[in-house]
């Protein structure tokens, strides 16, 4: 029997029970649709995870200083002393916290970060309006502030509020620029804080000490060099105590999300994977039913010469023939799904990989699980066949 023969044969076999074939399918398609929509949502997530952390720079550390007193904190020249260390470019010590916000009848609370004029390079925040700080606002401690464009309009009505001004905790500063939009990332909203002179932030948040310093390297090559002449000073400069201070590498932080990614992904397809396989059972329990419905059918064509392996093919060629058309609906399926996630704000990364994996194992499901039933029927003898009713 040729294969085309064959394929006319199963075709014409899978419409005669249109509703019981559809039904079987709609575990395949299922299956299919199912692992690739979860990884999809998987890649999406984390890319956009990896998207924010690489905005903020992947030849970035960050220092936190996690002791207590003002002897376990580094002054702000000590922070800046820091740009001196070879394969440093830039250096940004900051304080940080809520202050009471107020201007008018409209009160909130904002992310206040007291910084230095290198922040703008280091973080890569611009002003879209007015003017950034200068080293002259460090040094009197000037009441400046650079507002973000969400805080802007919550405060003001409008994001033009360059010459305003502003309540802090009661003391009132002046608004001279206004921040570019950045989006959120892994710290919260860019848009909804107000950057002020370091000095000044220190008074306004009673602090005397810097926790958290930015530092940019020359390259992500000399990340880890830079990192580790970092925590070689730190260490001296807390006399060993290695409890005192963390060094974040924001490279090892892509590197992990990524690794996590994958992990989770791999994890969501094999759950969805289950679904296949409990498809593939409905396509060899329905090609056991048109075997036993099929076996007067069976005898004849054996009878009028016919071979076992034409049988073979011919039951073979409907379970992948099932299979091979689920694998196809379910990918379209697992299209429309990653089409309305994205429109709902939830990502989602189609790959041909994932797709193509998928498409293969749904229609190795479909040989797998067809095996058995057209093995079954290309042993029936004739006689026995022609016999039964």
């Amino acid at each position: 029997m040729q294969l085309s023969q064959g394929l006319k044969m199963a075709w014409k076999s899978i419409l005669a029970n249109k509703l019981r074939t559809m039904l079987t399918m709609l575990g395949i398609v299922i299956g299919v649709a199912s692992v690739i929509t979860l990884v999809a949502m998987g890649r999406g997530s984390a890319k956009t995870v990896e998207d924010q952390v690489s905005a903020l720079g992947t030849n970035l550390l960050s220092v936190t200083v996690t002791g207590r007193g003002a002897v376990a904190t580094l002054t702000v020249d000590e922070a800046m002393a820091l740009g001196e260390i070879d394969g440093v470019s830039g250096v940004s010590p900051l304080v940080s916290g809520s202050v009471q916000t107020k201007n008018g009848k409209e009160n909130v609370n904002v992310s206040v970060e007291g910084i230095t004029p290198e922040y703008e390079e280091v973080r890569d925040f611009r002003v879209q309006e007015g003017r950034f700080l200068l080293p002259i606002d460090i040094e009197y401690s000037q009441k400046v502030a650079l507002i973000g464009s969400a805080t802007a309009e919550e405060l003001f009505g409008t994001k033009s509020s360059v010459g305003e001004y502003v309540l802090l905790n009661g003391l009132r500063y002046k608004v001279v620029g206004l921040l570019e939009e950045k989006g959120s990332s892994l710290g919260g909203s860019n848009d909804e804080k107000i950057l002020i002179p370091i000095s000044a932030g220190q008074r306004l948040l009673q602090t005397t000490g810097v926790r958290s310093v930015y530092i940019q390297a020359d390259s992500a090559e000399k990340l880890e060099t830079a990192q580790a002449l970092i925590e070689d000073k730190l260490s001296r400069k807390f006399r060993g105590s290695t409890d005192g201070y963390r060094v974040f590498n924001q490279q090892d932080m892509v590197e992990t999300i990524s690794s996590v990614s994958q992990t989770l992904s791999a994890t969501l397809a094999g759950i969805a994977g289950i679904s296949l396989l409990v498809g593939g059972i409905g396509i060899m329990n329905i090609m056991l039913v048109s075997v036993t419905e099929r076996t007067r059918e069976i005898g004849i064509r054996k009878s009028v010469g016919a071979k076992r392996r034409d049988v073979l093919l011919q039951f073979l060629l409907e379970a992948l023939v099932i299979s091979g058309w689920s694998g196809l609906f379910g990918v379209a399926a697992s299209y429309a799904a990653a089409y309305f996630l994205t429109r709902s704000g939830t990502p989602a990364i189609m790959s041909w990989d994932i797709i193509a994996l998928s498409f293969i194992f749904s229609f190795s499901i479909g040989m797998a699980f067809g095996i058995f039933p057209a093995n079954k029927a290309s042993r029936l003898k004739p006689v026995d066949a022609l016999r039964y009713d």
